[in-house]
């Protein structure tokens, strides 16, 4: 079976392509039964309500024919190539189609200069995967973008934030994508399965709801998935015979979730397991660990993401909190895979499970506020270094008060010149403690200094 990601490659020109008119009907069939089954219209497109409910943006723009750029952002599977085709379809425009990891500047100049030679019909140039062109294939669409020669509609699994470049972003509309629900999946593979034109019906296979909901949820939303895996096992079995539970069991032991280092998924989910342990979440976070084991992401540097939550999330509420995270690294770094899952886990749910302070991190953001905003203090003459000869001749530290002279180690004497506020203690856990010793220390300070102003007068 043909991988889809490979259809249509080689064909940079296609008019009416969703329709596929003009075609041969028995080359049609020889397509893949994800490409047979895709939508020839806005109107038989499946999930996406966000996008293409009656009323929203796109269906009316579509409708009005008054649409320019388009960027399609979304996971696998989740419709996009199938929404620019029916819009093309849906327009009667000439259709383009171009995967940018096999095309060059060479093929985009003379697509470009097809384009503007072309005035009866307008062209929709279909750029599937456009994070892979660089700055300067991104830059070479921009002048047809903006004269209107072409309306580019670009697809992308990445954020187009960080990979498309900020002139042409600015030109379109943005619309994301989500993973399909298993219930849409389901839906759509027992279409496929009935369908005698363009899906599996002339094989008159049977497949029980439970199944093909089984199926659906082994796809991760990924409808493209769901209808190769679907056509793969009814190709492996008679025609008319049941699709059953035992059909899809090969499916279920090389399931391979969605889970990507270097795209948005790997930062989707390190986010969701960060804010589910800062909000005291353990079955969450353990949740989302796992589905980063599974994905196959370094554990180091998972280990290496709970060492900054343990100082930016716990923080003062648990001081055990940062040696605990520092050895989970560090096991993770000695012990390895499988066997460090295990010190993950224990950290994991201690970490969510901890009392929690943030006091220490915005405090020092408020530091560097004051030194960013405000006048750099000079350090006070009684704190400064008082090696060597020339600095004691100046002064240096003369008035220096040693604490450890002091009541609780607590002399008293200002640290700036100018004292400032920066740490407020949220009173929990054992950051109580620390709260309680510096009102206590405070208390000594203010008793000290009506004794020295007293003492003075």
């Amino acid at each position: 079976m043909v991988p889809q990601e490979e259809l249509f490659s080689g064909e940079t020109e296609m008019d009416m392509l969703g329709s596929k008119a003009g075609l041969d009907p028995e080359a049609a069939t020889r397509q893949p039964l994800a490409a047979r089954m895709r939508p020839r219209s806005l109107e038989e497109m499946v999930g996406q309500s966000h996008i293409l409910s009656p009323g929203k943006l796109l269906p009316r723009l579509v409708e009005a024919n008054t649409f320019g750029s388009l960027l399609f952002y979304g996971p696998p599977g989740s419709g996009k190539t199938s929404m620019a085709e029916a819009i093309a379809n849906e327009t009667e425009s000439r259709y383009v189609r171009v995967n940018a990891v096999m095309s060059n500047v060479a093929e985009l100049r003379q697509i470009l200069a097809t384009a503007r030679r072309v005035e009866k019909k307008d062209t929709i140039f279909f750029i599937d995967e456009i994070h892979r062109f660089n700055k300067s294939q991104q830059d070479l669409l921009l002048p047809d973008v903006e004269a209107g020669k072409i309306r580019l509609i670009g697809a992308t699994t990445h954020n187009p934030g960080f990979y498309v470049n900020a002139p042409l972003l600015s030109r379109s509309h943005l619309f994301r994508l989500e993973s399909h629900s298993v219930d849409t999946v389901a839906r759509v593979l027992a279409k496929a399965l009935d369908d005698e034109e363009r899906g599996l019906g002339g094989r008159s296979h049977t497949a029980s709801p439970e199944v093909l909901e089984g199926l659906a949820k082994l796809c991760d939303g990924d409808l493209r998935r769901g209808l190769n895996a679907l056509e793969v096992v009814a190709l492996g079995l008679g025609s008319g015979e049941e699709i059953t539970s035992d059909s899809i069991a090969v499916f279920a032991s090389e399931r391979q979730i969605r889970y990507d280092a270097n795209e948005d998924e790997h930062y989707d989910t390190i986010s969701a397991f960060i804010k589910s342990m800062r909000g005291g979440a353990p079955d969450a976070a353990l949740y989302w660990l796992a589905k980063m084991l599974a994905g196959g992401e370094d554990p180091r540097f998972i280990g290496r993401r709970l060492i900054i939550f343990a100082s930016e999330d716990v923080g003062l509420a648990d001081p055990h909190a940062l040696p605990l995270a520092t050895a989970t690294q560090q096991a993770c770094e000695f012990v390895g895979l499988p066997e460090c899952e295990i010190n993950l886990a224990h950290c994991v749910v201690y970490m969510a499970t901890a009392a929690k302070s943030n006091s220490s991190y915005t405090a020092l953001g408020r530091a560097k506020q004051s030194i960013a905003e405000g006048p750099v203090q000079d350090v006070p003459l009684w704190l400064r270094d008082n090696g060597g000869k020339a600095s004691k001749r100046l002064g240096n530290s003369e008035d220096y008060q040693y604490s450890h002279m002091s009541e609780e180690n607590v002399s008293g004497q200002e640290f700036m010149i100018e004292p400032l506020s920066f740490y407020e203690s949220k009173k929990v856990g054992a950051e109580t403690d620390i709260a309680q010793r510096l009102e206590r220390w405070q208390r000594l300070k203010i008793a000290r200094m009506a004794f020295d102003v007293e003492k003075d007068g």
